[in-house]
C-alpha cells in the first residue's frame, strides 16, 4: 500500500531520515547517531550544549515545586498566570507597550510551535507568505504546511543582509497575506536596522498584511546596535504577532517554553484554539521559566559569556583560508561564507569526517544560504572547550583549502 498517496500534499514529501538522508541537523536520528559515534554537535541553537547549564535560581524553583507535588497537574492551556504576568512585565520593560497578562500574551511549548500557531488563524489555501532569504528553515516550510505558498525574498551578503524594500514590492501579488521574518535573523545574525524596518512596516500597513516576527534571538545584541521590535512601529501593533523564547538568550532550550504577544483581538482567537493545538506547556518548566524571567542577572551574565564567545569564534575562524565571515551582530551563532572551498554540503561533510564536528549546511536556510555554513558558537560551557573545536574546524578547512589548491 502506498500510504503516502493518502496524505495531503502539504505533508506528503516530508522526510524524517528513515528512508532517505536529510541535511537538517534537527530532523531524524542523524545528529544523535553522530554523537553516539563520538562526534561533536555545533548545529543545534542550544547555548552551552552539551554541558550542564541550569541556573541555580531556576533549579531551586523547579526542585521545590517538584518536591511539593504541584507539577503533576496541568497548567492552563494559555499558560500559568504567574508566568504570563512575569512575561508581560518583561515585554513592557523592553517595548514600552502595556501588556496585559490576561489579554496580550500566551505561553507555547517552545517558539517553533508558537510560530506555526501564530500563522494558523490567517493562512488559507493559496495565500502567499513573504519570507526573507536566508532565514530560519521553518519559515519556509510552515506556509506550505498550512496550505499557503512561501515567497522567498532575497537578502544580499553585500548589504549585510539588510532589507531591500524593492525586493518585497516586486513580489507583491493579490494573494500576498503575510510577511514572516526572524529578527535578529537566523542564520546571518543580522539585526535589521530601523530604516529598513520602517520601510517594511509601511509596506505591510499599505498593503494590509500581517506580520509574524520571530524574535527568539533578541536578548543579546552586540556593538551597541539598536534593536527595534516591529510591533512598536506606527500601525503595526494591530497586525503583528511576536514570537519569543527563553531558549537562546537565557539558555533554557530544554524547558521548551516560548510565548507570543499581540493585541487582544488576535489573542482572543489564539486563546480559543490553545487547548486544541498547543495543549499546555509543562508545569514544571513553567515554574522554572518564572524564576528565569525574574532573575535579572541571568541575561546579564549570559550576555558577557556570549559576547566573549563570538569574539573568540571570529578570531579563530575568520583567519581560515577560503573562509569569509563577519563578527556576529546578535545571539549565539556565526555565519561563514565557505563558497571558495565548495558547496555547503561538501564543506559540512568534510568537517564531519575530518574535524568530527557537525555544523549546519546553509541551504536549509534558503537558496541564498548556498556556499555558507552556520556554526552554533555558544556550544560548550567553557570558552577553552569551544575554542578547541573552533581550532579543529580551522585545521580541517585549512587542509581542505590545501587540497583545493587555494593555499
Amino acid at each position: 500500500m502506498d500510504v503516502k498517496s493518502k496524505m495531503n500534499d502539504r505533508f506528503r514529501d516530508l522526510q524524517g531520515g528513515l528512508f532517505l538522508e536529510v541535511t537538517k541537523a534537527d530532523v531524524g536520528e542523524g545528529a544523535g547517531n553522530f554523537m553516539k559515534a563520538g562526534g561533536d554537535i555545533m548545529a543545534w541553537a542550544d547555548p552551552f550544549f552539551p554541558d550542564p547549564s541550569m541556573p541555580e535560581s531556576v533549579k531551586k524553583a523547579m526542585v521545590e515545586a517538584i518536591e511539593g507535588g504541584f507539577p503533576a497537574h496541568y497548567s492552563m492551556p494559555i499558560g500559568l498566570y504567574e508566568l504570563r504576568e512575569a512575561l508581560a512585565e518583561h515585554i513592557t520593560e523592553r517595548t514600552g507597550i502595556p501588556i496585559d497578562p490576561s489579554r496580550n500574551v500566551i505561553v507555547t511549548p517552545g517558539s517553533d510551535s508558537g510560530l506555526l500557531f501564530a500563522m494558523m488563524p490567517f493562512i488559507e489555501e493559496g495565500d502567499e507568505i513573504m519570507v526573507p532569504n536566508p532565514s530560519y528553515p521553518s519559515n519556509f516550510l510552515n506556509g506550505k504546511l498550512l496550505g499557503g505558498v512561501t515567497v522567498p525574498v532575497p537578502l544580499y551578503e553585500e548589504d549585510n543582509y539588510q532589507i531591500r524594500i524593492e525586493e518585497f514590492e516586486k513580489r507583491l501579488t493579490p494573494r500576498t497575506k503575510m510577511v514572516l521574518m526572524s529578527h535578529p535573523n537566523n542564520p546571518t545574525t543580522t539585526v535589521f536596522r530601523r530604516e529598513g524596518l520602517e520601510e517594511l512596516c509601511k509596506f505591510i500597513v499599505k498593503n494590509d498584511l500581517i506580520l509574524v516576527c520571530d524574535q527568539a534571538f533578541e536578548d543579546h545584541i552586540y556593538d551597541g546596535i539598536e534593536f527595534v521590535a516591529p510591533c512598536t512601529l506606527p500601525g503595526m501593533w494591530e497586525r503583528t504577532l511576536t514570537v519569543c523564547s527563553i531558549s537562546k538568550g537565557i539558555g533554557l532550550s530544554g524547558l521548551r517554553i516560548g510565548y507570543i504577544y499581540t493585541n487582544d483581538h488576535i489573542m482572543d482567537v489564539l486563546y480559543g484554539g490553545a487547548v486544541n493545538v498547543l495543549g499546555a506547556a509543562s508545569t514544571a518548566s513553567s515554574i522554572g521559566a518564572i524564576a528565569a524571567i525574574k532573575d535579572k542577572e541571568l541575561l546579564k551574565s549570559n550576555y558577557e559569556r556570549l559576547e566573549r564567545r563570538r569574539r573568540l569564534a571570529y578570531e579563530v575562524l575568520s583567519t581560515t583560508p577560503g573562509v569569509k565571515m563577519k563578527m556576529s551582530e546578535s545571539g549565539i551563532l556565526s555565519w561563514l561564507d565557505v563558497s571558495a572551498l565548495g558547496t555547503c554540503a561538501e564543506v559540512s561533510e568534510y568537517l564531519m569526517e575530518h574535524a568530527r564536528i557537525m555544523v549546519n549546511q546553509g541551504t536549509p536556510y534558503g537558496s541564498q544560504g548556498e556556499g555558507h555554513i552556520r556554526i552554533v558558537t555558544a556550544c560548550f560551557a567553557k570558552d577553552e572547550d569551544a575554542v578547541e573545536r573552533f581550532e579543529r574546524i580551522k585545521a580541517a578547512l585549512t587542509q581542505m583549502a590545501k587540497e583545493k589548491g587555494i593555499i
